[in-house]
């Protein structure tokens, strides 16, 4: 149990139209991440789902039911906020039991769940404190917990990592993964932070100004990304993207001038582009090397990021920005000039709309 299902969805907020024809189905025990920039519609969304917003258009289903008009309370899901939502005055117990109590579940069962979930989530030495004698690490497991004991159809979770540090987010973040992988529970996540999305998700849903621009797996949006947003939204360092003019064209290498004036040779598949045609080069700054090649282009760099493992460049090419994620520690300077080698780089095309041209390697 835990399918859903949106047909045609809109929502809109008096004459602002806030969500578009959204077409998107969840399978059971997906672990399914909403991710996109701030105001595209990711939290509206999941509010919708949770029953808290009603769709203005469109049809949503869970298990087969339509539940539009089903309220929040009846659709056997749980949410989990930004804000841990706790109550002060309770101990972590009480908290746990509280939806359960209003229920009127017997005690023996409550009992049950709560130790079962305090167990999973290892916070049975918490049980008796307060939320305000607990790190924001464990509140934040108690909030989860106040979910799995409810047992729910599917869990909501709404950048529920934000408020903690970076530290704390990259160890929650991998006791999320185990928990789906325990629970085998269908888990719909928000998030604006695509490193989060990349490394929970089974399939990634990216959002922008309330449509769906890509649904797919992480490894297909970061290989082959419908368009030039989805590119440069996923993958950090975000993808560099070189404007130009195609001036030849073949099915194994390409010849273009690039807003700066600066031509180059490419190996990309541009037998599908005509020529004259004014296109975006995309390349992942971990894909460049440095050093001269057959598809190199003459670079200035304008800033080292000495990372110890790695070194970040940033460089100028023809008046355009090209960032390099060089693996190792490198003696560079700012104002030197260096080559990057394209020769082994996944090229990737984008016409004047911003999609992808399908024929590019």
């Amino acid at each position: 149990m835990g399918h859903i299902k949106l047909t045609n969805v809109t929502k809109s907020f008096g004459s602002v139209d806030v969500l578009h024809d959204i077409n998107l189905e969840i399978e059971d025990g997906e672990f399914v991440v909403f991710v996109g920039p701030s105001g595209c519609g990711k939290s509206t969304l999941l509010r919708v789902i949770a029953g808290l917003e009603k769709p203005t258009g469109g049809e949503l289903a869970i298990d087969g039911k339509v539940v539009n008009t089903v309220p929040a309370a009846d659709r056997g899901l749980a949410m989990v906020f930004q804000s841990y939502a706790l109550y002060p005055h309770m101990s972590v117990r009480q908290n746990l039991a509280f939806g359960l109590e209003n229920t009127r579940m017997p005690k023996p069962e409550i009992a049950e769940r709560i130790a079962e979930a305090a167990r999973m989530l290892e916070i049975d030495p918490y049980l008796d404190r307060r939320p305000g004698q607990l790190s924001g690490g464990q509140r934040q497991r108690v909030a989860i917990g106040r979910a799995i004991v409810r047992r729910p159809v599917a869990f909501l979770l709404d950048e529920p990592l934000s408020n903690l540090d970076a530290e704390l987010r990259g160890s929650t973040r991998a006791e999320l993964a185990a928990l789906h992988a325990r629970l085998s529970a269908t888990m719909i996540y928000v998030t604006h932070d695509q490193v989060e999305a990349m490394t929970l998700a089974d399939r990634i849903v990216v959002l922008r100004a309330g449509r769906i621009e890509q649904v797919g797996t992480p490894l297909e949006l970061y290989n082959r990304p419908a368009n030039r947003f989805v590119a440069g939204f996923i993958g950090s360092p975000h993808m560099n993207f070189l404007e130009g003019t195609m001036d030849t064209a073949g099915p194994r290498k390409a010849t273009a001038t690039l807003a700066g004036g600066h031509r180059v040779s490419l190996p990309v598949n541009g037998a599908a582009v005509e020529t004259g045609s004014r296109v975006t080069f995309g390349v992942r700054p971990q894909h460049i090397t440095l050093g001269a090649g057959e598809y190199s282009i003459p670079a200035r760099i304008r800033l080292v990021e000495a990372l110890g493992s790695e070194t970040v460049l940033h460089t100028d090419v023809a008046g355009q920005k090209v960032l390099v994620v060089a693996p190792g520690q490198h003696d560079l300077e700012p104002g030197s000039d260096v080559a990057l080698s394209l020769d082994t780089a996944p090229i990737h095309l984008f016409d004047e709309k911003g999609l992808r041209l399908e024929h590019a390697v």
